[in-house]
């Protein structure tokens, strides 16, 4: 049986690998990552979803992305956000956030914004103040937690009153066998560490958030293969048994 501890180490070395390779971990029309040259700032797209198409990012916003990695949605919301706004990238992958800081520079020369900031940390334990956040979002991470209830208690203390969440993530529609939701490759395909669809929006509920609605829900799929860390074999091999979702929630002022 798997530590906390444990499962971080995991997710660490899969992404971190991901990130000294400089490819997607992801393909298909559940994943609409891309390799690193498909994004003007040369990072990685790992994800599930499309969280800031959904947010209404508004100027002076302050969002605060969980499970940032090399900055994909970072770049795309800091133009948003606009030269009175900021976005925090947070992530635990040492790997990544160098690969997102050297974004960061290419980032700043070509838009000459400085409104973006990554910061080392989990998303259990965030290292932002109370209520800093109007805005959080996360694609394709949080069910890679092995405490999500507490993600998303520390998104809720994260909030400013009124703020919300938009956040992408994998759910399951129907229960793992035992061998394989302790499959690594599938831990780290975001299959195996997911939730049942009503346990993660219960989570969500538990900590306090209202307004729950779906944005988006597909069936999760990764045809055409996927590199190192996901067991792409096995993953086609679960056809229904997950789907890709976009949740929104909010804070009561």
């Amino acid at each position: 049986m798997k530590t906390h501890e444990n499962t971080r180490q995991l997710v660490r070395k899969a992404y971190g690998k991901v990130a000294k390779k400089s490819v997607s971990c992801c393909s298909g029309s559940s994943c609409r990552g891309g390799t690193a040259s498909d994004a003007s700032e040369g990072e990685l797209g790992l994800s599930c979803g499309n969280p800031v198409t959904f947010s209404k990012i508004k100027k002076g916003m302050t969002v605060l992305d969980l499970g940032s990695g090399a900055g994909k949605d970072v770049f795309i919301a800091a133009p948003l956000a606009g030269v009175k706004g900021k976005v925090i990238g947070v992530d635990m992958t040492p790997e990544m956030l160098k690969l997102a800081r050297v974004n960061l520079l290419r980032f700043t020369k070509r838009t000459g914004l400085s409104n973006v900031e990554f910061r080392k940390g989990t998303i259990e334990k965030l290292p932002v103040k109370d209520a800093e956040a109007d805005l959080i979002i996360s694609n394709c991470v949080i069910n890679l937690s092995p405490d999500k209830q507490e993600v998303f208690r520390e998104a809720f203390r994260a909030l400013k009153p009124g703020g919300f969440i938009v956040v992408s993530d994998i759910v399951l529609n129907r229960e793992l066998p035992p061998s394989l939701k302790n499959h690594a490759g599938l831990y780290a395909a975001c299959v195996a560490g997911a939730l049942r669809r009503g346990d993660y929006l219960g989570a969500i509920k538990a900590a306090g958030f209202k307004g729950i609605k779906l944005l988006s829900d597909n069936i999760y799929r990764a045809e055409g293969g996927c590199s190192d860390p996901t067991a792409s074999k096995t993953v086609k091999a679960l056809a229904g048994a997950a789907s890709s979702i976009t949740v929104y929630a909010r804070k009561g002022r």
